[in-house]
């Protein structure tokens, strides 16, 4: 059972509303993710480009920047190290073809997800080193590398960093000590002495930053413009909020994803079902990121970033073809995991623990991650999935709203071998002997209630159906594009009638309803996708089989429902009319 919770800010939404000139509704979904300041709102309601920070107040950029250009003047070799997630791909496309086309002597590695882990090693120095590099550039990575950067420094070669992750520290009894390597250049906005105003950009967003500026100061502003698409790539799918520069990059990002002239994305776009759909944050964060990070996951990311720069239409394709065979390998797999996964769970003892912490040596550990968001999504309950690795045993993390995955692994960390993350998600790695010890020690320590434990929903506000139409639905596409931080607003209706229901769908798992206002007796079309046999078992308990087959019938019944919604415009055979998706219901 869900809880549902109206978000309650105070403020005057009728001065956001004159001042604006935008609806007292869209001024409440502004207030509601905190975008009050007249600043915010202002950059919120017009995302330009042209309003982008000047990327010269982010510490080292301008360092960084004169640094290479001395080092393309001299014809010094560059060498870029990324990584293999679709941030890092997209982080590495950016420097090398704005290198490249600035004339440097440039190459690039992807460590491997399995052989080589996450982010610059001592092996890839070494042959850096080896191959007569003069400069590394780490793009996604390498604010932690202190041990390994400092080991290049030692070799005589140029470091520059590029990363946008949390700076690393020790806890000491005057607090936090933060740690830096000695490196040449740290460009990353995070780091205390940076002024840049934007802290939440992803690893790509950072490195465009740093190429624009060279654009700039070398006169290339021209060319500027062709990375849009592969920022907003990036950005969605390393989910950082969608407000700010990150709403600037992927608003207009995705304008560009949709004209793209990237002969390896079109490739993609058409294998993968889309090319003539109107491009937007589901099918990057559904469709063309998981396709792009399968690469990495189960074989090489380099094949990812080979489609983004191959000129060649036949390359593109079997590319294409190979990232999406990949992907659908990577599907099965997850599926299977799942399934193994919640039988373990459901036929054990761990049904009954706050904290599920399962092995299953057969997962591939590059997908231990999303089957620990699938478990996760399906008891809403901190889930720690394990699994054989090159060294022992290793696992993903994720958690719920109120448990903090990164400190509680702290609390065990007598246990692990090594361990990082944050609040929500976490890796991990310690001997088999003690998965059963971390099993019981994390439990052990874990505060969650019964409460805590009940999924909560967060409803923008209560909208009668009859206040919906037509106006209301284009202002609230002012907000998009939505994802974390800009959530897709969320609306509630109580005590409607259901007039008629209808199962559509080739296996009949869509839900349509006909709806009726209980105070003026107006009548919309509900969708409920993927839930219709839920929908149907819950009616069924609550009023009977018999007023089931009524609403099938269209036939007067008794039945009553809550529902939360997104409002949408349905378009068919030169219909356009007011619908409304709904996305969970209750019944009275």
């Amino acid at each position: 059972m869900e809880k549902w919770f109206i978000r309650n800010k105070n403020y005057d939404y009728r001065k956001i509303s004159k001042q604006f000139g935008v609806s007292e509704i869209l001024a409440k979904l502004l207030v509601n993710r905190d975008i009050i300041d007249d600043s915010k709102i202002d950059l919120f309601l017009n995302p330009q480009m042209k309003r982008l920070n000047n990327p010269e107040c982010m510490k080292d950029l301008v360092k960084g920047a004169n640094i290479i250009i001395d080092k393309i003047k001299q014809q010094n070799r560059i060498r870029i190290v990324g990584d293999y997630d679709v941030d890092g791909v997209m982080s590495v496309y950016i420097l090398y073809k704005g290198l490249k086309t600035l004339g440097a002597d440039v190459d690039y590695v992807i460590p491997d997800r399995v052989l080589d882990g996450y982010g610059i090693n001592i092996e890839i120095i070494d042959m850096a080193y080896s191959d007569g590099i003069d400069t590394i550039i780490t793009c996604d990575n390498g604010i932690s590398a202190i041990e390994q950067i400092n080991h290049a420094k030692e070799l005589g070669l140029t470091v520059i960093v590029t990363d946008h992750h949390d700076i690393p520290y020790k806890e000491e009894n005057e607090g936090k000590t933060y740690l830096s390597s000695n490196a040449d250049a740290i460009i990353n906005p995070k780091q205390m002495e940076c002024d840049f105003p934007e802290k939440n950009l992803c690893g790509a967003s950072i490195a465009y930053r740093l190429i624009m500026y060279l654009y700039d100061i070398l006169n290339k502003s021209s060319v500027k413009d062709d990375f849009l698409e592969f920022i907003a790539i990036a950005t969605i799918c390393d989910v950082v909020d969608l407000i700010g520069e990150n709403r600037i990059i992927v608003k207009n990002g995705l304008k560009a994803l949709n004209n793209t002239n990237n002969i390896g994305l079109k490739a993609l776009f058409d294998l993968c079902d889309i090319k003539d759909r109107d491009i937007g944050v589901y099918h990057v964060g559904f469709i063309i990121g998981p396709t792009i990070n399968a690469s990495g996951r189960l074989d090489s990311a380099l094949h990812a970033l080979e489609l983004l720069l191959t000129d060649d239409i036949q390359e593109a394709y079997e590319k294409a073809k190979e990232l999406r065979d990949l992907n659908d390998e990577r599907k099965d797999m997850t599926l299977m995991g799942v399934e193994r996964i919640v039988k373990q769970i459901e036929t054990s003892s761990i049904i009954n623990d706050n904290v599920i912490v399962v092995y299953d040596p057969e997962i591939h550990e590059s997908i231990a991650g999303i089957i620990a968001g699938r478990i996760k999504e399906k008891y809403n309950k901190p889930t720690i999935v394990l699994t054989n690795g090159n060294e022992g045993v290793k696992g993903s993390a994720r958690s719920i709203e109120g448990y903090n995955m990164y400190e509680e692994l702290s609390k065990c960390k007598g246990i692990l071998k090594k361990f990082g993350g944050h609040p929500m998600a976490a890796g991990l790695s310690l001997d088999s002997g003690d998965i059963n010890n971390l099993r019981n020690a994390i439990n052990d320590c874990c505060s969650l209630t019964d409460e805590d434990l009940i999924p909560k929903i967060y409803i923008d506000m209560e909208l009668p159906i009859e206040y919906i139409n037509f106006k209301i639905i284009e202002e609230i596409k002012i907000l998009e594009p939505f994802g974390m931080g800009n959530s897709k607003p969320l609306f509630g209706a109580k005590g409607l009638k259901i007039q008629k229901a209808m199962l559509l769908g080739s296996k009949k798992n869509v839900l349509k309803l006909i709806l009726i206002s209980p105070h003026k007796g107006q009548r919309i079309e509900g969708l409920l996708f993927n839930d219709a046999e839920s929908f149907i078992d819950n009616l069924t308990d609550k009023y009977g089989k018999h007023q089931f087959e009524k609403i099938l019938n269209g036939i007067e019944n008794n039945i009553n429902v809550d529902i939360l919604y997104y409002p949408d415009i349905n378009e068919y055979m030169g219909n356009v009319t007011i619908q409304v998706i709904i996305s969970s219901y209750r019944f009275r």
